[in-house]
């Protein structure tokens, strides 16, 4: 099979994705390996892993946040009367699947802080 001109159609339609997943299964040699349907599944996965990053990155971007924050940095120790259990439960976000509300914290700063923790997601941080 012709690599370069597959890589060059995936990129002139727009999958990007699908083209560096390409590229490294061809440069790994692993490429033997894989029946057809576990080589398309495998390119599928990573386009759509890729496309779902960007958008994620363009909706951080666009939201502006002042805070790298990350639920990981929390510091139960200070005295803010944060109960980690609870707070962990906002984190997974079953709440906003749910449609429940959300009471933010009293000042302002801590608002802030913890709408930067909303919405970064974890594994980026």
């Amino acid at each position: 099979m012709l690599a370069h001109p597959t890589l060059d159609l995936l990129h002139q339609l727009g999958l990007n994705g699908m083209a560096k997943a390409f590229d490294e299964i061809e440069a790994s040699g692993e490429a033997a390996t894989l029946t057809h349907p576990e080589w398309l599944g495998l390119l599928l996965d990573r386009e759509v892993s890729y496309r779902r990053d960007r958008r994620l990155l363009a909706r951080l971007r666009y939201a502006r946040l002042r805070h790298q924050a990350a639920i990981e940095d929390v510091d139960y120790r200070a005295a803010r009367g944060l109960d980690r259990a609870l707070f962990n439960k906002l984190a997974e976000g079953s709440w906003i699947e749910a449609h429940d509300n959300l009471i933010p914290v009293r000042t302002h700063r801590r608002r802030q802080k913890l709408a930067c923790l909303g919405a970064r997601p974890q594994s980026l941080s």
